[in-house]
C-alpha cells in the first residue's frame, strides 16, 4: 500500500482557517507537529486521499466535524496518573487550601474522559471532603464529555488505574468504586454528586466562576507557545489569590508572561501558587 504524502503548511493552514471560519473552533495556534499527526491519522482512518477531501466532508456534514473533533482532541489518560502527584495533592496541597477555606471550587479544565475527575472524586471521598467540594471538568468535545459524564471504562484499562491507585496508597480497592458489566467498568455515580460537566473551550470561551485550584495537565502541549501563554492568562485569572494551579509533567510556567504572578510549590509535581492579580 502506498504510503500517504505529509500534509504540507498550507493544507493545514487552509484547514484551521476553515474551522474557524465555519465551526468556530480555532486551532490556529496549536503547536504544529502534533497537530499534522493528529489530521493526518484522520485522513488513513476514514480514507481521505488529501486535506482538501476532508475539508469538502465537513463543509456539509456537521455531525463529521463533531467527529473529527473527537478524533482530533482525544487524549491517552488514565486514573491516578503520576501517583506521587495525587499523594502531594491530598498530604499538603489540599490541607493548605483547608486552612483558610470550609468549601473549595476545583477545575478540571480539558477533563477528557473524565479518569482525572474519578480520581479526584475518590481521593476527595477517602478524604471526606466530597461534600465541601464543587468540581467543574470541562472540554471542547462534547462526545467526551459524554462519556466522562457515563463513567464507563474498558476492563484492559483497570489494570493500570488500580496499579496507580496501589501507589497512590488509597485506602481501599479500586474495584469498590465500580461494578462490571459487558467487559467495561462502570463507575459509581455517587462519586459525581459533586461534578458540574460542562463544554467549554480554553482558547475561546471566557473565564465562567474563580477557583481555588485549577488542573490543566497535559493540555497546553498541544499549543504552541503563543497559545500557552493565553491560555495561562486566562487560568491565572480564573484562580482566586493564593489558589494552586496544575499543569502537566512536561509543561512549565517559568517561560509565560504570568511567571512572576506564582511561586513554585513542587516542580517536580508541577503545582504552583497565585500570589499575584
Amino acid at each position: 500500500m502506498r504510503e500517504m504524502r505529509e500534509i504540507e503548511i498550507a493544507e493545514l493552514r487552509k484547514l484551521t482557517e476553515f474551522i474557524a471560519g465555519r465551526y468556530g473552533y480555532d486551532f490556529r495556534n496549536y503547536a504544529m507537529s502534533s497537530f499534522r499527526r493528529r489530521v493526518q491519522r484522520i485522513l488513513e482512518l476514514y480514507k481521505f486521499p488529501s486535506v482538501a477531501w476532508l475539508i469538502q466532508r465537513m463543509e456539509g456534514d456537521a455531525d463529521f466535524f463533531e467527529t473529527f473533533l473527537s478524533e482530533l482532541t482525544v487524549n491517552v489518560t488514565e486514573m491516578f496518573r503520576d501517583p506521587s502527584f495525587w499523594r502531594e495533592l491530598r498530604d499538603h496541597t489540599l490541607p493548605n487550601i483547608l486552612l483558610n477555606h470550609e468549601r473549595i471550587n476545583i477545575w478540571h479544565a480539558g477533563c477528557s474522559s473524565g479518569e482525572e475527575v474519578y480520581s479526584m472524586a475518590i481521593m476527595l471521598h477517602e478524604a471526606g471532603l466530597l461534600d465541601r467540594v464543587r468540581i467543574y471538568a470541562t472540554d471542547i468535545d462534547k462526545g467526551i464529555l459524554e462519556q466522562a459524564r457515563g463513567g464507563s471504562y474498558s476492563l484492559r484499562n483497570m489494570e493500570l488505574n488500580e496499579k496507580n491507585y496501589i501507589r497512590f496508597q488509597g485506602k481501599k480497592e479500586l474495584k469498590e468504586y465500580y461494578t462490571v458489566r459487558n467487559d467495561r467498568a462502570w463507575m459509581d455515580k455517587s462519586l459525581l454528586r459533586s461534578v458540574t460537566f460542562r463544554e467549554h473551550d480554553l482558547v475561546k470561551s471566557e473565564i465562567f466562576n474563580k477557583f481555588d485550584l485549577v488542573l490543566c495537565r497535559n493540555v497546553m502541549i498541544y499549543f504552541n507557545q503563543t497559545l500557552q501563554n493565553e491560555v495561562l492568562k486566562k487560568l491565572h485569572s480564573s484562580l482566586f489569590k493564593y489558589g494552586y494551579l496544575v499543569v502537566g509533567s512536561k509543561e512549565s510556567l517559568i517561560w509565560s508572561e504570568i511567571a512572576n504572578k506564582f511561586i513554585v510549590v513542587n516542580n517536580e509535581e508541577k503545582i504552583y501558587k497565585k500570589i499575584r492579580e
